[in-house]
């Protein structure tokens, strides 16, 4: 199945939430009932990758999304050898608050591809207005072990699930 080059923000009207299935109920509920709500009240901004090929009803599938908005972290909670070169007031980071991938489209490195965009437009925002790091919330251990794999540091572990995030300086220097 192909899909478009571009991520592009999410609008109801075109894109078919109601078929997206990346078999995480939590991130499948997300995108068909609340992230345009959210984008509505400018609590968020979700970009989906459509697919190349409409739909019989006209609208395109969603072969991926990301989700960002500002957010915030207390300087203790990151690391001592980092906290301790940054001000002492909360520091304002990019929230990545959901990351997916289409069932229909995985086994093509969407998730890799959705990371990188996300982390390449959370560094053009951090250019306009700043922000130390990307922040993750991960839902489980598989998703730990997929931000592990490019670099994420664990900043604490609430109810069970694991915070980490990356350096502004850190997705600068990506290719």
């Amino acid at each position: 199945m192909a899909y478009l080059r571009e991520f592009v923000e999410l609008n109801k009207g075109i894109h078919d939430r109601e078929s997206f299935d990346c078999g995480n109920n939590e991130l499948n509920n997300f995108i068909k009932t609340q992230a345009a709500k959210h984008a509505k009240q400018s609590i968020s901004k979700t970009y989906v990758l459509p697919s190349a090929k409409k739909l019989d009803n006209g609208m395109s599938s969603i072969c991926a999304f990301y989700t960002l908005s500002p957010a915030s972290l207390d300087r203790e909670t990151l690391p001592s050898d980092t906290s301790k070169k940054l001000p002492h007031y909360p520091i304002p980071v990019i929230l990545l608050g959901q990351l997916a991938v289409n069932n229909n489209f995985k086994g093509h490195g969407l998730g890799k591809i959705t990371l990188i965009k996300a982390l390449k437009f959370a560094q053009t925002i951090s250019n306009d207005i700043g922000g130390y790091a990307v922040v993750v919330d991960c839902l489980d251990k598989s998703i730990e072990k997929f931000y592990c794999k490019y670099g994420f540091q664990e900043i604490e572990r609430i109810n069970g699930k694991m915070k980490m995030f990356l350096p502004m300086k850190t997705i600068k220097a990506l290719p």
